[in-house]
């Protein structure tokens, strides 16, 4: 290394040459860069001393960067290289070489245009969700899905970004029991508890970034990080369209789920985000549009904007819940143990009591019974609030709209609403098998919960049942009549048969299998019985010589028997008489008796 390491000029593991600054952030920077070997023009990411100084930290970052490298997907910004250096007398270096992404940030494109409108959030958050669901199947969680880590490219591509580097700062300890680490507008409820994070904390911050897509602006905002947290865990994330009146009530149910309290009620990962998502894009038949690009940055600040703008991190903010950050957890719970405070790690050693002066250990016990009595008010407000909650509005619940759906995703929706249902099938000529046709109640109406409530899913357009040959045409009529058709019959639909008997049902005209309407006309064919022999007209043969008058016989299918008038004869004598006589109609097959002389 030439030159200290963030430093333009600056070459790091003899390969990478450093570039101007990009972003910067709470944990990194990030440099425009060239990778000197392929040539190639890259960003690096330089993590902060105090953190690349940490050993646990190092080893659980080099991990990350590891597992990030394995998510090849294209939604999904690819990471080159990871690496450490030290400059001579310096600090340790930790640096992650990505691809360079020619375009912004999401949070660029919403501070310039604001709501995106449902079409286009429905083409920025399934890349997203398709990114994230890669990672998921891979055992990997972001833990900070945010549009400051959502990038734009100038080809209307989207790809997440920063993949593994708050995991492994949480598990490295920056983010320990007494620590949260995040962005609060984003946080999970169960990440500003208890710090526990998995794929359906990704799936909380991908609803919440639905709702900012649709409305401009995430659901909470507050003068501190602490109050955005207080929100996400004793708060319900609002629907869109109390903001964004264009928002369908079905998608307004998605947001909702999405970024439940109770992790067991969000879809499981991305991916099933992502399969209900793509589901409502064609129920509600959103047409798919382009990503919209933010406009080019005003002319002031094209200055010190470089000419292909990329960032992992957003730039510094104003101290707020916009950004990553860490804040003391004992700032948002109740204090259980005197001294603790922000440290190296998020904890100090306090002073000794008895090292204190006597008016300080007064006032400290103050504060301690003062914080009891808070704390025990706080739980007797609770047990209240939440039975006058449960007695006024907490045993209800409303029915969610579920006409449309598929079956699965009706009953996932009322369990959900705490409601139980019972299941009426039904033939529809307009609705898809397997599709809910109506609901009793109607969505939206109020109900207890546990509350019973009748789905009819429709199984289709009724087909033609399958009807025995040989069945009577009562049978017949009762079969088709149950499949919800209409049996006819007609003098004209009957045919011989050598199995069926006469008068008993042959087949059906159309066959069975055939889809038809409610009500739809089938025609019973009926069988003749066995198809009588043919009748033939006995010929003219007297007078001709036998040989011929045998021929013409036969070439009608009769029999020939011979009566020869002496006991010797000439060959081939003439016929003298036949029996039956000329004109007479026989069945094919009968004899013809010839007298020959």
């Amino acid at each position: 290394m030439t030159a200290p390491p963030g430093s333009p000029g600056a070459l790091i593991d003899a390969r990478y040459r450093i570039g101007p600054v990009l972003a910067r952030g709470g944990m990194s920077t990030v440099h425009r860069g060239l990778d000197t070997r392929l040539d190639r023009p890259v960003a690096i990411k330089i993590m902060d001393p105090r953190l690349a100084a940490d050993p646990t930290f190092r080893a659980r970052f080099e991990r990350e960067a590891r597992s990030a490298a394995r998510i090849d997907h294209p939604h999904v910004v690819d990471v080159h290289d990871q690496g450490r250096c030290t400059p001579p007398g310096g600090e340790p270096t930790l640096f992650l070489v990505m691809e360079l992404v020619d375009g912004s940030t999401l949070r660029d494109l919403l501070r310039r245009r604001g709501a995106l409108g449902v079409p286009a959030t429905f083409a920025v958050l399934e890349p997203v969700l398709s990114g994230l669901a890669q990672a998921h199947r891979l055992g990997m969680v972001h833990r900070d899905v945010k549009p400051e880590n959502v990038l734009i490219g100038r080809d209307g591509s989207v790809k997440v970004a920063d993949f593994g580097l708050v995991t492994a700062a949480a598990e490295a300890g920056v983010s320990h029991a007494g620590m949260i680490l995040g962005t609060m507008a984003y946080l999970s409820p169960e990440q500003v508890a208890t710090g526990q994070a998995d794929a359906r904390s990704d799936v909380y911050a991908a609803g919440v970034l639905c709702y900012e897509l649709l409305t401009g602006a995430p659901p909470y905002t507050g003068d501190n990080a602490l109050s955005v947290a207080y929100r996400h865990v004793n708060d319900d994330v609002p629907p869109p369209s109390g903001v964004a009146t264009e928002v369908p009530p079905e998608l307004d149910d998605l947001v909702r789920r999405a970024t439940s309290r109770d992790p067991d009620r969000r879809p499981v990962d991305a991916a099933a985000f992502l399969a209900e998502l793509v589901r409502l894009r064609e129920w509600l038949a959103v047409p798919q549009v382009p990503v919209p690009l933010p406009p080019p940055p005003p002319l002031e600040e094209q200055d010190t904007v470089p000419a292909e703008p990329f960032a992992l991190e957003a730039a510094p903010e104003p101290a707020g819940p916009g950004g990553t950050r860490a804040l003391s957890r004992a700032e948002y719970d109740p204090p259980t143990e005197i001294g603790r405070g922000p440290g190296r790690h998020g904890t100090a050693s306090a002073p000794r009591l008895d090292a204190l002066p006597d008016h300080r250990i007064a006032r400290r016990r103050g504060r301690r019974v003062f914080a009891l009595w808070i704390v025990l008010l706080l739980l007797l407000g609770l047990v209240v609030g939440g039975a006058a909650w449960w007695l006024g509005s907490g045993r209800w619940t409303s029915m969610p709209a579920v006409v449309g759906l598929d079956r699965s995703a009706a009953e996932q929706l009322l369990t959900q609403a705490d409601l139980a249902w019972s299941v009426t099938e039904q033939h529809h000529d307009d609705v898809a098998a397997d599709r809910v046709a109506s609901a009793d109640p109607a969505a939206d109406s109020r109900l207890l919960r546990g509350s019973s409530v009748t789905l009819t899913v429709s199984t289709g357009r009724p087909v033609v049942p399958a009807v025995a040959g040989g069945s009577t045409v009562e049978q017949a009529q009762q079969v088709l009549q149950a499949a919800q058709l209409t049996p006819a019959t007609s003098a004209s639909a009957a045919e011989f048969s050598s199995t069926v008997p006469q008068g008993a049902v042959l087949r059906t005209d159309p066959p069975a299998g055939t889809p038809l309407p409610i009500g739809g006309s089938v025609t019973l064919v009926l069988s003749k019985g066995v198809e009588p022999p043919a009748e033939v007209d006995v010929p003219l043969v007297i007078g001709d010589r036998l040989d011929e008058a045998r021929e013409r016989l036969e070439r009608r299918g009769l029999q020939v028997d011979v009566e020869r008038g002496f006991p010797f004869g000439r060959e081939n004598p003439r016929v003298v008489n036949q029996d039956p006589g000329p004109g007479t109609a026989v069945e094919e097959g009968s004899t013809v008796t010839l007298t020959v002389f």
